[in-house]
């Protein structure tokens, strides 16, 4: 039953996240032609900032509750779960109300002093406004995760998107209309009341929830109990997240500047990094809509594993998760090394993008795999590990934004991209391989895979240059077709290679483990 759960409920978010990511995936195309590359660059640098306050006030907390509310319910204690959602909302609700408070004020001081760049001011005061708003849907959301019910926390992504998008959409009709010119405000407008009508539904969905399910229970309510609980585990949570992403404040502030080392001037240096953080980074990560699909229902079946000292169930889960991500990692691989080039073309209409996202490809099956590892890791109580683990994946890369982006150019920062993530990958299989002693069949989760790829790789080509002859009127077309070629002939020589399968449980658990 619960294997069950775990299946549907990633399907559930790997549905949502498909087509969430599909409808983000054209926002960024009218994006870029909208805003310009420029634009983007001004609108990415709010992210880091945004990414702070969203670690102060509920990415810790969302996990612990979600982590409780698991184990909660595992020994049948309802009340509890329910009670950990309750004082973790007002924990959260409290934090984030005072975070949007200050970023608010002083906004124009941190897009001056810390982003160097004044135009941000406004952007980062429309951000305040949507703090709260996310701090309270992401509460809500960890509560269904730790239920294993993933329909509210699906939709609640669904129509944050749609919204978002239909808002600057409609933003951006009434600035042709009247005249004015249309900047990235539009863009940050959308994400505030995308929150805002996201939120609303989760509340909306929650009170319904507990209509439906009432918890009868006499017993004295022990919040302080249930607050220290909160506060211990998510502390060092918080603090992994807040100080990753003061270390990626610093790399994006760091990448304009050393840029402009490299010689370029300073609309140069943001059209680049809007390129690559606004367009190729997004294209990279579309395929990771299955991989945080499968991290969020991971750690609370982690956890729940846990509880009950299933160290088959953690031992298998492990070797399902590299198997599998390696599998979809190596595919996206050699469609971006294939067809990387036309993509940034055809799609955003940039030479530099697709040349990008030829070079991140490789990073795929790492970048993937270090997602949900990492994830089994905060299952298991190794928030410490992974804290210290992802510091020092930002400091590599900080160290070549330092070091090689002034000699080498964005290329140097591409390559700390990939060392990075090399490095957290087989740094998280180490302490996992400690936890549950795994097998590593190199034939079936690379050599297969890669054999498979190269030869998809030759009937992609062949298929677009083939098509290319009959004047099909749209080169994106072409390229989609030639694209799902690949993956589809890919599949098929894993499954004559026997290497699309499950393993089976896990039997040689380390003593004592």
């Amino acid at each position: 039953m619960k294997k069950h759960m775990l299946i549907r409920g990633t399907l559930i978010l790997t549905i949502t996240g498909l087509v969430t990511r599909i409808i983000g995936f054209f926002y960024r195309i009218f994006l870029s032609h909208t805003i310009g590359a420029e634009g983007m660059g001004i609108y990415q640098l709010i992210f880091p900032i945004h990414s702070i306050c969203f670690s102060l006030t509920v990415a810790g907390i969302q996990t612990a509750i979600s982590r409780f509310v698991a184990a909660k319910v595992s020994t049948g204690d309802d009340r509890s779960a329910k009670d950990t959602l309750y004082v973790g909302l007002g924990l959260s609700t409290a934090l984030s109300f005072l975070a949007a408070y200050l970023l608010f004020q002083y906004a124009p001081w941190l897009s001056v002093h810390m982003l160097g760049e004044p135009r941000c001011s406004v952007l980062l005061q429309i951000t305040a406004i949507s703090i709260p708003f996310g701090s309270i849907h992401a509460c809500i959301n960890g509560y269904y995760y730790g239920l294993q019910k993933t329909s509210v926390p699906a939709m609640t992504q669904l129509i944050e998107q749609v919204v978002r998008v239909a808002c600057v959409y409609l933003l951006y009709l009434i600035c042709l209309e009247k005249g004015f010119a249309v900047t990235a405000s539009i863009a940050v407008i959308g994400l505030a009341v995308g929150e805002l009508v996201s939120t609303l539904y989760s509340l909306t969905a929650l009170g319904y929830h507990f209509h439906r399910n009432p918890v009868q229970s006499s017993r004295t309510v022990a919040p302080f109990s249930q607050l220290r609980n909160i506060i211990t585990l998510s502390l060092p949570l918080t603090a992994n997240r807040v100080l990753i992403n003061l270390l990626q404040s610093a790399e994006a502030i760091l990448i304009p500047g050393q840029l402009r080392l490299f010689g370029m001037d300073n609309t140069g240096a943001l059209s680049v990094y809007g390129v690559l953080t606004g367009m190729s980074m997004p294209l990279i990560l579309f395929p990771s809509a299955i991989t945080n699909s499968v991290s969020v229902m991971l750690l609370p079946a982690v956890a729940e594993a846990q509880a009950r000292n299933d160290r088959r169930m953690i031992a298998r889960t492990i070797e399902n998760t590299i198997k599998y991500c390696l599998i979809l990692g190596i595919m996206c691989t050699g469609v971006f090394l294939a067809f990387g080039d036309e993509m940034g073309l055809f799609i955003f209409n940039n030479e530099m993008a697709g040349s990008f996202i030829v070079t991140l490809a490789w990073i795929c099956p790492f970048l993937y795999l270090t997602t949900t590892l990492f994830s089994i890791m905060n299952g298991l109580g190794k928030t410490t590990t992974t804290f210290l683990f992802n510091m020092f994946g930002l400091g590599v890369r900080i160290a070549f934004v330092f070091f090689c982006v002034p000699r080498y150019g964005i290329q140097g920062y591409l390559w700390g991209v990939l060392a990075s993530e090399l490095v957290l990958t087989f740094m998280g299989m180490f302490v996992l391989n400690r936890e549950a002693a795994m097998d590593f069949p190199l034939h079936d989760w690379v050599v297969k895979p890669v054999i498979s790829i190269l030869i998809a790789i030759g009937g992609g080509l062949l298929s677009y240059s083939v098509l290319k002859k009959l004047s099909i009127p749209l080169d994106l077309i072409v390229m989609g077709i030639s694209a799902g070629i690949i993956c589809v002939l890919y599949v098929i020589l894993l499954l004559a290679f026997g290497a699309l399968h499950l393993r089976k449980p896990y039997s040689g658990v380390k003593d004592g483990k």
